[in-house]
Protein backbone atom coordinates (compact mmCIF):
# COMPACT_ATOMS: atom_id res chain seq x y z
CA UNK A 1 0.00 0.00 0.00
CA UNK A 2 1.72 3.71 -0.91
CA UNK A 3 1.69 6.26 1.81
CA UNK A 4 -0.27 9.60 0.90
CA UNK A 5 2.96 10.97 0.99
CA UNK A 6 4.80 8.76 -1.58
CA UNK A 7 1.66 9.35 -3.64
CA UNK A 8 1.90 12.75 -3.23
CA UNK A 9 4.62 12.89 -4.90
CA UNK A 10 4.65 10.48 -7.02
CA UNK A 11 1.60 13.05 -8.73
CA UNK A 12 3.66 16.02 -8.46
CA UNK A 13 6.15 14.16 -10.48
CA UNK A 14 3.65 12.77 -12.94
CA UNK A 15 2.19 16.11 -13.78
CA UNK A 16 5.75 17.36 -14.21
CA UNK A 17 6.38 15.16 -16.71
CA UNK A 18 3.16 15.70 -18.49
CA UNK A 19 3.86 18.87 -18.69
CA UNK A 20 6.90 18.44 -20.86
CA UNK A 21 5.24 16.19 -23.14
CA UNK A 22 3.07 16.59 -26.30
CA UNK A 23 -0.61 14.74 -25.01
CA UNK A 24 -1.85 15.11 -28.18
CA UNK A 25 1.13 13.58 -30.20
CA UNK A 26 0.97 10.17 -31.71
CA UNK A 27 4.52 8.30 -31.30
CA UNK A 28 5.75 5.43 -32.93
CA UNK A 29 6.40 2.15 -30.68
CA UNK A 30 9.80 2.79 -30.42
CA UNK A 31 9.97 6.91 -29.33
CA UNK A 32 7.17 5.84 -26.44
CA UNK A 33 9.14 3.46 -25.50
CA UNK A 34 12.19 6.05 -25.13
CA UNK A 35 9.88 8.92 -23.47
CA UNK A 36 8.85 6.09 -20.86
CA UNK A 37 12.14 4.92 -20.16
CA UNK A 38 13.92 8.43 -20.00
CA UNK A 39 11.20 9.80 -17.41
CA UNK A 40 11.53 6.32 -15.18
CA UNK A 41 12.48 7.95 -11.97
CA UNK A 42 10.93 5.91 -9.67
CA UNK A 43 13.41 3.38 -7.52
CA UNK A 44 11.81 -0.04 -8.17
CA UNK A 45 11.92 -1.62 -11.67
CA UNK A 46 8.44 -0.57 -13.04
CA UNK A 47 6.82 -2.18 -15.41
CA UNK A 48 6.50 -1.51 -18.77
CA UNK A 49 2.55 -2.19 -20.04
CA UNK A 50 0.42 -1.84 -23.31
CA UNK A 51 -3.11 -1.15 -23.51
CA UNK A 52 -5.23 -1.66 -27.02
CA UNK A 53 -8.84 -0.55 -27.12
CA UNK A 54 -10.31 -2.81 -30.03
CA UNK A 55 -13.55 -2.08 -32.28
CA UNK A 56 -14.65 -5.19 -31.41
CA UNK A 57 -18.01 -6.05 -28.98
CA UNK A 58 -17.09 -8.68 -26.46
CA UNK A 59 -20.20 -9.41 -25.99
CA UNK A 60 -20.44 -11.60 -29.07
CA UNK A 61 -18.85 -14.75 -29.43
CA UNK A 62 -17.44 -14.36 -32.94
CA UNK A 63 -16.06 -10.90 -31.68
CA UNK A 64 -13.92 -12.31 -28.70
CA UNK A 65 -10.28 -11.43 -29.09
CA UNK A 66 -8.03 -14.13 -27.13
CA UNK A 67 -5.12 -15.85 -28.03
CA UNK A 68 -1.12 -16.73 -26.80
CA UNK A 69 1.83 -14.87 -27.70
CA UNK A 70 5.44 -15.61 -26.85
CA UNK A 71 7.15 -11.93 -26.35
CA UNK A 72 10.79 -12.47 -27.71
CA UNK A 73 12.66 -11.08 -24.70
CA UNK A 74 10.13 -11.99 -21.88
CA UNK A 75 8.04 -10.15 -19.58
CA UNK A 76 10.45 -9.85 -16.32
CA UNK A 77 8.35 -11.45 -14.49
CA UNK A 78 8.45 -14.70 -12.41
CA UNK A 79 5.93 -17.16 -13.12
CA UNK A 80 5.09 -20.00 -11.04
CA UNK A 81 3.16 -23.32 -12.91
CA UNK A 82 1.06 -25.34 -11.49
CA UNK A 83 0.20 -28.74 -13.94
CA UNK A 84 -2.68 -31.35 -13.63
CA UNK A 85 -1.47 -34.30 -14.69
CA UNK A 86 -0.37 -37.97 -13.41
CA UNK A 87 2.23 -40.34 -14.64
CA UNK A 88 4.85 -39.58 -17.03
CA UNK A 89 3.27 -36.09 -17.50
CA UNK A 90 3.78 -35.34 -14.27
CA UNK A 91 7.06 -36.12 -13.71
CA UNK A 92 7.62 -34.30 -17.27
CA UNK A 93 6.11 -31.18 -15.88
CA UNK A 94 8.60 -31.24 -12.64
CA UNK A 95 11.30 -31.65 -14.68
CA UNK A 96 9.96 -28.54 -16.77
CA UNK A 97 10.47 -26.52 -13.56
CA UNK A 98 6.70 -26.72 -12.62
CA UNK A 99 6.07 -25.29 -8.93
CA UNK A 100 3.02 -27.32 -7.93
CA UNK A 101 2.03 -30.87 -9.99
CA UNK A 102 -0.91 -32.75 -8.69
CA UNK A 103 -4.18 -34.47 -9.61
CA UNK A 104 -6.68 -35.39 -6.56
CA UNK A 105 -4.58 -33.56 -4.40
CA UNK A 106 -3.82 -30.46 -5.95
CA UNK A 107 -7.79 -30.11 -6.53
CA UNK A 108 -8.22 -30.07 -2.97
CA UNK A 109 -5.63 -26.92 -2.79
CA UNK A 110 -7.35 -25.39 -5.16
CA UNK A 111 -11.07 -25.83 -3.59
CA UNK A 112 -9.87 -24.66 0.03
CA UNK A 113 -8.63 -21.34 -1.81
CA UNK A 114 -4.56 -22.14 -2.10
CA UNK A 115 -3.65 -20.79 -5.48
CA UNK A 116 -0.20 -19.73 -5.34
CA UNK A 117 0.27 -20.28 -9.23
CA UNK A 118 -0.14 -17.98 -11.75
CA UNK A 119 0.00 -19.74 -14.61
CA UNK A 120 -2.15 -23.83 -14.82
CA UNK A 121 -1.86 -26.41 -17.42
CA UNK A 122 -3.50 -29.66 -17.76
CA UNK A 123 -3.22 -33.20 -19.71
CA UNK A 124 -6.71 -33.56 -21.47
CA UNK A 125 -7.74 -36.43 -19.24
CA UNK A 126 -7.57 -34.22 -15.93
CA UNK A 127 -10.44 -31.89 -17.64
CA UNK A 128 -13.21 -33.86 -15.93
CA UNK A 129 -11.49 -32.51 -12.60
CA UNK A 130 -10.37 -29.47 -13.86
CA UNK A 131 -13.93 -28.59 -15.12
CA UNK A 132 -15.50 -28.89 -11.37
CA UNK A 133 -13.17 -25.50 -10.44
CA UNK A 134 -14.62 -23.21 -12.57
CA UNK A 135 -15.80 -20.93 -10.35
CA UNK A 136 -12.88 -20.64 -8.75
CA UNK A 137 -10.45 -21.06 -11.48
CA UNK A 138 -12.89 -19.03 -14.19
CA UNK A 139 -12.41 -15.32 -12.33
CA UNK A 140 -9.01 -15.56 -12.09
CA UNK A 141 -8.16 -16.49 -15.36
CA UNK A 142 -6.30 -19.38 -14.81
CA UNK A 143 -8.72 -22.19 -16.76
CA UNK A 144 -6.62 -24.26 -18.79
CA UNK A 145 -7.73 -23.95 -22.45
CA UNK A 146 -6.83 -26.31 -25.61
CA UNK A 147 -6.94 -23.07 -27.45
CA UNK A 148 -4.25 -21.07 -25.33
CA UNK A 149 -2.50 -24.43 -25.52
CA UNK A 150 -2.47 -24.66 -21.78
CA UNK A 151 -4.19 -28.10 -22.06
CA UNK A 152 -1.60 -30.33 -23.49
CA UNK A 153 0.07 -34.00 -23.26
CA UNK A 154 3.15 -32.17 -23.78
CA UNK A 155 3.46 -30.51 -20.36
CA UNK A 156 7.31 -30.12 -20.51
CA UNK A 157 7.19 -27.81 -23.40
CA UNK A 158 4.05 -26.10 -21.98
CA UNK A 159 5.89 -25.29 -18.63
CA UNK A 160 8.89 -24.02 -20.75
CA UNK A 161 6.93 -21.44 -22.69
CA UNK A 162 5.11 -20.12 -19.86
CA UNK A 163 8.24 -19.90 -18.01
CA UNK A 164 9.92 -18.38 -21.02
CA UNK A 165 7.44 -14.94 -20.99
CA UNK A 166 4.36 -16.44 -23.10
CA UNK A 167 1.35 -14.59 -22.09
CA UNK A 168 -2.36 -15.40 -22.20
CA UNK A 169 -4.24 -12.08 -23.64
CA UNK A 170 -8.02 -11.59 -23.61
CA UNK A 171 -10.19 -8.78 -24.46
CA UNK A 172 -12.21 -6.70 -21.72
CA UNK A 173 -16.19 -5.94 -21.51
CA UNK A 174 -14.78 -2.45 -22.86
CA UNK A 175 -13.11 -3.77 -25.58
CA UNK A 176 -9.66 -3.48 -24.38
CA UNK A 177 -6.79 -5.90 -24.12
CA UNK A 178 -3.47 -4.94 -22.23
CA UNK A 179 -0.70 -6.68 -20.92
CA UNK A 180 3.17 -6.44 -19.04
CA UNK A 181 5.48 -6.49 -22.11
CA UNK A 182 8.83 -5.71 -19.70
CA UNK A 183 10.66 -4.23 -16.95
CA UNK A 184 12.17 -0.77 -17.78
CA UNK A 185 14.76 -2.10 -17.40
CA UNK A 186 15.23 -3.92 -20.68
CA UNK A 187 17.36 -2.85 -23.34
CA UNK A 188 15.60 -0.36 -25.49
CA UNK A 189 15.11 -2.47 -28.27
CA UNK A 190 13.87 -5.75 -26.09
CA UNK A 191 10.68 -3.65 -25.31
CA UNK A 192 10.38 -2.12 -28.57
CA UNK A 193 10.49 -5.66 -30.41
CA UNK A 194 8.18 -7.10 -27.44
CA UNK A 195 5.84 -4.72 -27.96
CA UNK A 196 5.16 -5.36 -32.13
CA UNK A 197 5.23 -9.46 -30.65
CA UNK A 198 2.04 -8.23 -28.51
CA UNK A 199 0.66 -6.04 -31.24
CA UNK A 200 1.07 -8.44 -34.23
CA UNK A 201 -0.63 -11.30 -31.76
CA UNK A 202 -3.72 -9.08 -31.45
CA UNK A 203 -3.36 -8.34 -35.11
CA UNK A 204 -3.47 -11.50 -36.09
CA UNK A 205 -6.58 -12.47 -34.00
CA UNK A 206 -8.53 -9.92 -35.22
CA UNK A 207 -11.97 -11.80 -36.04
CA UNK A 208 -14.07 -12.13 -39.13
CA UNK A 209 -16.24 -9.56 -40.37
CA UNK A 210 -14.94 -6.39 -38.49
CA UNK A 211 -15.68 -3.13 -40.46
CA UNK A 212 -13.61 0.16 -40.13
CA UNK A 213 -10.18 0.28 -38.41
CA UNK A 214 -9.52 -2.48 -35.98
CA UNK A 215 -7.47 -0.54 -33.70
CA UNK A 216 -8.88 2.28 -32.18
CA UNK A 217 -6.33 3.41 -29.80
CA UNK A 218 -2.82 2.15 -28.44
CA UNK A 219 -0.90 3.28 -25.55
CA UNK A 220 1.97 2.02 -23.95
CA UNK A 221 2.90 3.37 -20.18
CA UNK A 222 5.50 2.10 -16.89
CA UNK A 223 3.51 1.95 -13.57
CA UNK A 224 4.66 5.04 -12.40
CA UNK A 225 4.97 6.66 -15.32
CA UNK A 226 3.27 8.83 -18.18
CA UNK A 227 0.78 7.18 -20.78
CA UNK A 228 1.90 7.51 -24.50
CA UNK A 229 0.06 7.74 -27.05
CA UNK A 230 1.32 5.38 -30.40
CA UNK A 231 0.06 6.07 -33.65
CA UNK A 232 -2.75 3.42 -34.32
CA UNK A 233 -3.14 4.13 -38.30
CA UNK A 234 0.38 2.83 -38.98
CA UNK A 235 -0.89 -0.74 -37.35
CA UNK A 236 -4.04 -0.67 -38.47
CA UNK A 237 -2.57 -1.03 -42.09
CA UNK A 238 -0.81 -4.15 -41.01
Amino acid sequence: MWSKAVVTKAGKRLRNIYNNIDRGKLSSVSEAIQIIKFNSMVKFNETVEISINLNVNPKRSEQMVRGVVSLPYGTGKSIRVAVFAKNVEADEARLAGAEVVGAEDLMEEVKNGRIDFNRLIATPEMMVMVSKLGKVLGPRGLMPNPKLKTVTRNTAEAVKLAKAGQLEFRVEKAGIVHAGIGKVSFPENHLVDNAKAFINAIINAKPLGIKGSYIRRVSISSTMGPSIKVDSAVLNSA
